[in-house]
């Protein structure tokens, strides 16, 4: 891939620049909560910007499904970015319209514009090749080179990811390279031993990546909603827990590859999720009818912390409980501290493992590297291509 580096070698001053950023912030009442993925493209912009380019950034938002819908608006984005940047950042009211073209039209040399969310345009996830193609073909007109940064959305087949390349000098930003970089070193030829947490709620959504990182990992560590199906799958009763009946047969298939596979031993059991629940600590051989596993329990932590110990390498997804609420959210963050605390490489893998980082208060320089892609790297590490990385390697 031609990175940004190539690009600032040839020159920016002037240039038109479209910079496909991913900006998919939480919102809670148009009030971001966590600028982590604002704050991860600063770096690619305020260096073509410094380079004198005209900068004109895009992004989606959320799902709004082809149609403006004001709760979707990139404007709290906007203002932030403005802030972080100490810059003023122009928003315009659409994707490839009359705003946007006069938005791009009064750039100045190191002055940046905003298009509004990408996914207001039905051509930016449409399944139609035309449809979507036209789209990029709008947006290619606005910019003489780009820019993907966007780590997060590479996964996805969309105009703006896979499309404008094919119109565009295109260009791998300075976050996608370093994703790029801690993944091939996950997947090439990884310091060992090699250990993976994978959390989260559906085991089916995370059987791909288990098949393919088992004959490659030393260890397995599963915690999380996922692990009751394979607990099920060992024989245990799961009480209320999340199960997927129909992947206990997978499962048992997996569990008699060997002995990788970690499961809890123990778990953090209540009647309902909420801040005041009555909670217990139980064995995995005692969660009776009624009860429901919300969170891995102590003495499972303990047990993923020694294996992690002597870890060299360390990939973690998905978080081991229902972290969001305070009853039941120790095992994420005792299990995060112990990937922190990884002498050699430790990678959390985006999504909701990097928010529980920033929610849980913990120190996100302890970690080698913080993914801003949940899906993308898990895709990655599934062994798939990419359409965005296949098309900036085009």
């Amino acid at each position: 891939m031609r990175t940004l580096d190539d690009l600032l070698a040839e020159g920016v001053a002037g240039r038109r620049v479209l910079v496909r950023a991913d900006l998919n912030v939480p919102l809670e009442n148009s009030e971001i909560t966590d600028d982590g993925r604002i704050r991860a493209v600063l770096p690619t912009l305020t260096a073509l910007r410094d380079a004198g380019a005209r900068v004109v950034v895009c992004s989606h938002l959320g799902r709004p499904k082809g149609v403006p819908a004001p709760q979707f608006s990139l404007a709290p984005v906007a203002a932030r970015l403005s802030h972080l940047l100490a810059a003023s950042v122009t928003l315009a009211t659409d994707t490839v319209g009359e705003s946007a073209r006069e938005a791009v039209a009064g750039l100045g040399a190191g002055q940046l514009a905003l298009l509004e969310n990408l996914r207001f345009n039905p051509g930016e996830t449409s399944k139609d090749d035309v449809e979507r193609r036209v789209f990029a073909g709008q947006l290619a007109r606005l910019a003489d080179a780009y820019v993907d940064d966007a780590f997060g959305a590479v996964h996805r087949r969309h105009a703006s990811v896979y499309d404008v390349p094919a119109l565009l000098p295109h260009y791998a930003g300075g976050l996608v390279v370093r994703e790029v970089e801690m993944l091939r070193r996950l997947t090439e030829a990884p310091d060992r031993p090699y250990a993976v947490v994978l959390g989260g709620a559906k085991v089916s959504d995370k059987l791909a990546v288990i098949e393919n990182l088992l004959p490659h990992v030393d260890e397995l560590l599963i915690g999380g909603g996922m692990c009751f199906t394979l607990l099920a799958a060992s024989g245990h009763e799961v009480g209320d827990s999340l199960l997927e009946a129909d992947q206990i047969e997978t499962c048992r298939k997996l569990l008699a590859t060997g002995d990788k596979i970690v499961l809890p031993v123990d778990v953090v059991v209540s009647r309902e999720i909420s801040e005041d629940a009555q909670t217990r600590v139980v064995s995995v051989e005692g969660i009776e009818a009624g009860w429901k596993g919300l969170d891995v329990g102590p003495r499972t932590v303990e047990v993923f912390a020694e294996r992690l110990a002597t870890a060299a390498t360390v990939f973690w997804n998905g978080p081991m409980g229902v972290f969001e609420v305070s009853p039941f959210a120790a095992g994420t963050r005792g299990v995060a501290a112990a990937v922190a605390a990884v002498k050699g490489l430790s990678v959390v893998g985006g999504g909701d493992s990097a928010a529980a980082v920033r929610g849980l208060g913990l120190d996100e320089r302890a970690f080698s590297h913080i993914s801003t892609g949940g899906g993308a790297s898990l895709e990655y590490l599934e062994g798939r291509t990419l359409p965005g990385l296949a098309a900036l390697e085009a």
